[in-house]
């Protein structure tokens, strides 16, 4: 029986990771792999990754992080914004990779088929803590800098041609819940996302004025909408199962060196999902 495997977060390019990447490989020949986000920053280290992953798994699908659609100034790619995510989906295909902006295929080793649902929603800045509901998201985003919270897409992560963040979100969601609703109502569901579709899991986070880049409030009950066996997600860097509505929520993130060095069970470059 194959398996169905996910990972996301491997940020390839910090010193460490590389190594661990390497030993992500399949028990069977037939085993999937969902890759939620944050790969790499630079293109060409995103596509060497996935294809090394391509090579040892039957089928790969990936969906975006925010580290995918930064442009840095080292990238030799300066695509931004949409132009840049199409690139990266162009060159998938060329690979064999699929992604938001393919067909849903379905999981068929099981009890019941499973439609697997990749998202690229992206965040609206609506997660946001008790002091600073009510305000403005420019106020909200002026008192996480207070509090010392700037996320890094601030600087790196460009709309174009959205006049704004909240605005590619707003398309993206449109986008989502129209592949989402062709899906026959009688099928269950994986929703495979980078950024949670739920608030909960953002409730370890150090600093909560983080959740402010990390969702949507419109995506709040899409486990229940869409009749999710789970949802699998990334971006948090707190690999952990928990559930909402007894769905099971799955982060599957890798994380930094520092990060996962500091766990008593060090890295977990894979997850087995079924």
């Amino acid at each position: 029986m194959p398996n169905l495997y996910a990972t996301s977060d491997l940020h390839v390019t910090h010193e460490g990771n590389g190594e661990i990447v390497d030993t992500i490989r399949p028990e069977s020949p037939r085993d999937w792999l969902l890759v939620a986000g944050d790969v790499a920053e630079q293109v060409p280290a995103i596509v060497d990754t996935l294809t090394m992953l391509r090579d040892r798994f039957d089928t790969v699908i990936w969906t975006p992080g925010n580290h995918e659609l930064w442009t840095t100034p080292k990238d030799p790619v300066q695509l931004r914004g949409q132009a840049r995510y199409d690139e990266l989906v162009r060159r998938c295909r060329e690979i064999g990779v699929l992604t938001p902006e393919d067909e849903f295929v379905t999981w068929p080793h099981g009890p019941e088929p499973l439609t697997i649902a990749p998202l690229f929603v992206l965040y609206d800045y609506s997660w946001r803590v008790p002091r600073t509901e009510g305000r403005t998201i420019t106020e909200a985003l002026a008192d996480a800098r207070e509090a010392g919270v700037v996320c890094t897409d601030e600087y790196f992560l460009h709309p174009d041609p959205y006049p704004s963040r909240q605005d590619w979100c707003a398309e993206r969601l449109k986008v989502s819940t129209a592949k989402l609703d062709a899906i026959p109502a009688d099928r269950r569901t994986i929703l495979m996302s980078h950024w949670p579709l739920h608030r909960h899991p953002t409730d370890p986070l150090y600093w909560p004025e983080f959740a402010l880049w990390c969702g949507t409030t419109e995506t709040a009950d899409w486990h229940l909408r869409y009749r999710a066996e789970m949802a699998v997600f990334g971006h948090l860097h707190i690999p952990r199962n928990t559930q909402a509505d007894g769905v099971p929520f799955r982060e599957v993130s890798l994380g930094y060196p520092r990060e996962w060095r500091k766990r008593a069970r060090g890295p977990v470059p894979l997850t087995k999902l079924l």
